[in-house]
């Protein structure tokens, strides 16, 4: 910022400098908490004897002023003033005659620091609500159809049988790994910087521990040259978001597939979905397809801010400006995508019928074949070889290997194809296939019926 001809330049910026260095029209965002690590800060400057206790009085009061006239969306923004910290003091010093004070021991450096890092702990807060809430969608989606059957795929190709639950409930792990990497990075971003001044800290006798027990920060930073360069708190939170932002559009990609004609599994409520401008017939998932073009642009933020630190010498450098506008869009596109795909989730139905049909292949079941002829004593690879062997013949039979009969299973399996009638013969499908999910009760974590009860009920204690 310069100054009318004082100081130590005689003159203005070129006009294309100043709009291209400009920012308040960004951090203005940080405007409620550059206010509260300001009070903070004339709170500590009455122990340090530069403010009386009535200067910092009325200091406190012209900063309330301020921030009502800012959430009333009455205050009046000047590009001039070129930052969100310019325009607050040039507000207060106009109104209080002691603001001219208030910056004493500080620098935009450790403010800006102090005011990102108060920003990101509050926002990191409404972002582990908003996780929570779309794994509560989920947890109620399946107890919703707690009994249906579906495919399990690798490769985009039938696997083996699985409760559509279980396939849900591997998104709440993600998100609560999610969680707790959003959680750390609150951890790291719970250091404050105020105190630091421009690099190297204060001649005055700065109390740093009255200034962070007002502002409920953990700890101070260490190095004052650390704390006014440090973004790595931004990095992780970056880092974090950008992968919230993969299993954003891995679930997004699941119930697209899910719902096209082709599996017929879910059908997304009319309110999360677009109509074709041509196609009278279409019924698009556009919610979901959001949020899985929107993943590329968290992943972008990170890297770009990757970037913007990569070369930097120590201290402030104004590259640093470049930290918020992706910080923040990121933020908000986050934020936006997990509201929007908690309710597309509640909106959802599935067909139990449909993906009961899909799972009623007995090919699902060659792995339980191939298990059961290991539990006779058959070498794995061999009774992998017995199974794959069966396939093959009921392919080139026209037919199924649930229809193959027990003569052909004899001759494959070597005197064992009565374990494979066992296993594929008598009952209906839905029924073998519920069977073979209930086998896996004994195994920590496979998608049995009882297992899988279980977990909803922890989910839906552990979220409530």
């Amino acid at each position: 910022m310069r100054g009318s001809g004082k100081g130590r330049f005689a003159g203005e910026p070129d006009p294309s400098a100043a709009k291209f260095s400009r920012s308040v029209h960004f951090d203005q965002r940080l405007a409620r908490h550059d206010l509260e690590g300001s009070r903070a800060h004339a709170t500590m400057l009455v122990k340090a004897g530069v403010l009386t206790r009535k200067e910092a009085a009325s200091i406190c009061r012209g900063l309330d002023r301020i921030e009502k006239e800012i959430l009333a969306g009455k205050f009046r923004w000047k590009d001039s003033l070129e930052d969100v910290h310019m325009n607050l003091e040039s507000a207060l010093t106009a109104r209080v005659p002691a603001g001219a004070k208030l910056h004493t021991g500080r620098s935009r450096n450790d403010q800006v620091a102090t005011d990102l890092r108060l920003w990101l702990k509050e926002q990191i807060s409404g972002d582990l609500l908003a996780l929570k809430n779309l794994q509560r969608a989920l947890v109620h989606l399946g107890e919703k159809y707690r009994d249906v059957i579906l495919p399990g795929y690798t490769h985009l190709q039938r696997g083996q049988p699985v409760l559509w639950a279980h396939h849900l409930l591997a998104y709440v792990e993600m998100l609560e790994r999610d969680k707790g990497r959003l959680h750390d990075a609150a951890k790291r971003a719970d250091v404050m910087p105020l105190g630091s001044g421009a690099l190297a800290g204060s001649t005055l006798k700065l109390d740093r521990e009255v200034t962070r027990r007002l502002l409920k920060f953990e700890k101070v930073s260490a190095n004052s040259m650390d704390a006014v360069s440090d973004r790595d708190f931004l990095v992780e939170y970056l880092a974090g978001v950008a992968l919230a932002g993969v299993h954003l559009s891995r679930l997004a990609e699941d119930l697209i597939l899910f719902s096209s004609a082709e599996f017929g599994f879910v059908k997304f409520g009319e309110a999360f979905t677009t109509g074709s401008s041509l196609m009278p017939q279409k019924r698009n998932p556009d919610m979901a397809e959001l949020v899985r073009g929107k993943s590329g642009r968290l992943t972008g933020h990170l890297v770009s801010l990757l970037t913007v630190l990569k070369g930097l010498p120590l201290t402030y450098n104004r590259d640093l400006q470049e930290d918020k506008e992706c910080v923040f869009d990121a933020a908000d596109t986050l934020r936006s995508s997990l509201e929007v795909m908690a309710k597309a989730v509640d909106s959802i139905e599935v067909d139990a019928e449909a993906c009961a049909y899909a799972a009623a292949a007995p090919e699902l079941l060659a792995t339980d074949v191939a298990d059961a002829l290991v539990r006779a004593g058959m070498p794995f690879r061999q009774a992998h070889q017995v199974v794959g062997a069966a396939v093959r013949l009921a392919e080139e039979r026209g037919t199924r290997i649930d229809r193959l009969g027990q003569s052909a299973w004899e001759s494959l399996a070597k005197g064992s194809g009565k374990l494979a009638e066992e296993v594929l013969g008598g009952s209906s499908p839905v029924v073998r296939a519920r069977k073979a999910l209930q086998a896996r009760s004994s195994v920590v974590g496979a998608p049995s019926l009882s297992g899988v009860q279980k977990e909803l009920r922890l989910w839906t204690k552990k979220l409530r």
